[in-house]
């Protein structure tokens, strides 16, 4: 009985762990989108369609703050 409650318990914490990770990723991403947008409503839900588009290319972490503020340069283009 005591490896069970000592798996389940480390089983829970580990998934814990994967979800506030994932999180915090979330998170990050979600404000390096909304810092090239500044404080233009209409910009932030640009950013925000196009941090979606990133994600559902599979933009790697590493080059999605370029891809990000490519973006946003597109955005002031218009």
């Amino acid at each position: 009985m005591d490896y069970f409650i000592i798996v389940t318990l480390t089983a829970a914490a580990l998934y814990f762990h994967w979800w506030l990770y994932v999180r915090f990723k979330r998170w990050g991403d979600r404000d390096l989108a909304l810092s090239f947008a500044g404080t233009d409503p209409e910009k932030k839900a640009y950013m925000m369609r196009r941090l979606a588009e990133a994600s559902a290319q599979g933009i790697k972490r590493n080059d999605l703050p370029a891809w990000l503020e490519q973006a946003a340069e597109a955005y002031s283009s218009h």
